[in-house]
């Protein structure tokens, strides 16, 4: 347990962490299924270790209780489901997940996750821009992953769909309808971590916790990656990002309780105008986005499984987060230009499938207390104790926006519930519960 308090120990474990939960499918798809496995459970040993040399720091009725009743609900789901194996396979990705979030939740500081994520994404970034410009250069062609994800069989069609490649080579044809997907394997999962960048870069140099000009460079290096993938989630996410931060600076400006009352009137008052101008303009919008009016096929997926949810509409058919391609009905419920989907593009509508409306209500709630302790954690003035007042930080927006990014991307896909999704979910919910402790110190032992 001494390895686990040494400095640089820590900062191995969180970095691995990150950059396996961040960039899963590019671990798949460049050592293969198996070799994630193994380094994955290999991080689940490690996080638990983590857990007890801090269990000074937390105890389960210090977590989010909806999170507790949701794991709960998650994993007696086994007991009704219509696909038990799948259940079970998917539970033990699931509680993986939820570890991992709540190790680093109470391991680390605020500072330490905002550092760490920087590194990680900067490399995830690098890699893909380097990934992307030798498929361009040297390979002239499509790349297909050196590991074949489990479900699909590359014989069965006639022509691959650009869907299943690493990367399509596309990178000098972004400017012509082309998108790159990166290390990562996937456009709009690369755009997500590119904004999830732009938010830890624009911290950085708000907090100056790094040089100017490297935090710039940075930052002009995500929006470019972003902008290649052509992700109108991701755009819409972006859009929402800036004005949560906008929010979140005006009502910092409103000192007492009147002038924020009064704050937060005009906002809610400008943000149910802004939707009522979206719904009315939304097909011109989303011609703009490159988006046709079924959103890319998503609104049959969407179809499809809302009508088996009304078949099991109060517990659902039970819990498998990302759904496995050899189980029934996931088989054969979603396909997009020949390719089968193993999510609903709506954590939403996933969730009221898998665990019904008593699944919903309390993932909804789990998500909702987790906004709202951000929103206090970025708007309230900190001190250090009562009646002392500290400057605002910047690095106190980290939990909210990371949210609002997550749940602007919920409307259009289910990574929600697995991987960087959830674990970044339930980090976020755990923190902003807990005091933010100094990190221990290494042991002289």
């Amino acid at each position: 347990m001494r390895l686990i308090e040494d400095t640089r120990a820590r900062s191995a474990y969180l970095l691995l962490l990150l950059a396996v939960l961040l960039a899963g499918d590019a671990w798949r798809y460049a050592f293969g299924w198996w070799a994630w496995a193994v380094l994955a459970s290999v991080l689940v040993v490690a996080s638990v270790g983590v857990l007890i040399v801090h269990r000074d720091r937390w105890a389960f009725g210090s977590l989010p209780y909806p999170l507790l009743v949701f794991m709960l609900l998650a994993t007696v789901s086994i007991a009704w489901s219509a696909y038990p194996a799948a259940t079970a396979l998917g539970l033990v990705t699931t509680w993986a997940t939820v570890i991992a979030g709540v190790a680093a939740a109470t391991a680390f500081t605020w500072a330490e996750l905002l550092r760490g994520l920087g590194r990680v994404l900067k490399a995830i970034l690098a890699l893909s821009l380097a990934f992307e410009l030798f498929v361009s250069l040297v390979v002239r062609a499509p790349v297909l992953p050196l590991f074949v994800q489990p479900g699909v069989d590359y014989s069965i069609y006639d022509t691959i769909p650009k869907m299943l490649y690493w990367s399509r080579n596309e990178l000098f044809q972004v400017l012509d309808e082309g998108r790159i997907q990166g290390i990562v394997g996937n456009a709009n999962t690369l755009g997500f971590l590119s904004l999830l960048a732009v938010i830890v870069f624009g911290i950085q140099l708000a907090d100056r916790t790094v040089k100017r000009g490297r935090a710039i460079a940075w930052l002009v290096v995500a929006i470019v990656v972003m902008a290649f993938t052509r992700s109108a989630t991701v755009t819409v996410a972006l859009a929402v990002v800036i004005a949560a931060a906008a929010a979140v600076l005006l009502v910092r400006r409103a000192e007492s309780p009147r002038r924020r009352a009064l704050t937060y009137g005009a906002l809610g008052v400008g943000a149910v105008a802004l939707g009522v101008v979206v719904v009315a303009l939304r097909t011109p919008i989303l011609a703009l986005l490159g988006k046709s009016s079924d959103l890319t096929g998503r609104l049959g997926i969407w179809q499809a499984v809302i009508e088996l949810a009304q078949q099991r509409p109060v517990a659902g058919w039970g819990w498998v987060s990302f759904w496995v391609p050899w189980a029934a009905p996931f088989d054969d419920l979603a396909f997009r230009n020949g390719v089968r989907q193993l999510q609903a593009h709506n954590t939403w509508i996933d969730v009221w499938f898998q665990l019904g409306v008593i699944g919903l209500v309390v993932f909804v709630a789990f998500a909702l207390t987790a906004v709202l302790r951000s929103w206090s954690l970025a708007v309230d003035r900190p001190q250090s104790a009562p009646g002392q007042s500290l400057p605002y930080s910047a690095t106190a927006l980290l939990p909210v926006l990371i949210l609002t990014a997550l749940l602007v991307q919920s409307l259009t896909e289910s990574r929600l519930l697995d991987e960087y999704g959830l674990a970044l979910l339930v980090l976020v919910a755990v923190k902003t519960k807990l005091p933010d402790a100094a990190p221990r110190p290494v042991s002289s032992r």
